[in-house]
């Protein structure tokens, strides 16, 4: 009887963990998960918005009052620099890497005068750049990666239609463009 229990109980654990495998790697197989989708937006290294409406790539933005954007971008020869400015009431950004896991996150109340200026690169990329930081990154978060691709996030709200402009013009000038420091 003991034995049938046992084989009883390990059966269920067995397919209850296989299951939980099949699930959680079914993203991966089938090229819908996060990274894929905000790759096939578009080029590397530019900001997207999203609409209301499923785009191409899958992605949309369902909430009324937040208006989303997303970057790919792949720091394997140069960092990238993410900038944004604009007269928002709430702007947040979040960093992840090819496997969707966040990296880093912040947003304009914890930004260096509310404007959004990170620069995202490998560890051995920022620890040459901080050897002699430029003049213009003074004031600019330096986020390491491991991974060289991944992706960015920004969000602002638009909690009513008068805020609409300023938001989209926020996401529309928003920056992600690649990082070449000037030679030495």
């Amino acid at each position: 009887m003991l034995r049938m229990l046992f084989a009883l109980l390990a059966g269920l654990f067995g397919a209850a963990l296989l299951h939980l495998v099949i699930i959680l790697s079914l993203p991966h197989f089938t090229g819908k998960d996060a990274a894929t989708r905000v790759a096939a937006e578009g080029d590397l290294d530019k900001f997207y918005l999203l609409g209301a409406i499923d785009d191409a790539a899958g992605l949309s933005n369902d909430d009324p009052y937040v208006r989303t954007a997303v970057c790919s971008f792949d720091v394997e020869e140069n960092p990238v620099r993410l900038t944004a400015k604009g007269n928002v009431p709430f702007w947040s950004v979040a960093l992840y890497d090819a496997a969707s896991n966040e990296v880093f996150s912040m947003n304009d109340r914890t930004s260096v005068g509310g404007a959004l200026d990170i620069l995202v690169g490998s560890p051995i990329q920022l620890t040459e750049l901080r050897k002699a930081l430029p003049a213009e990154l003074q004031k600019t978060i330096l986020v390491e990666t491991a991974r060289p691709d991944g992706y960015a996030v920004l969000r602002t709200l638009a909690p009513q239609p008068s805020f609409d402009a300023a938001a989209t013009s926020f996401l529309a000038d928003a920056g992600c463009d690649e990082f070449a420091a000037a030679p030495n």
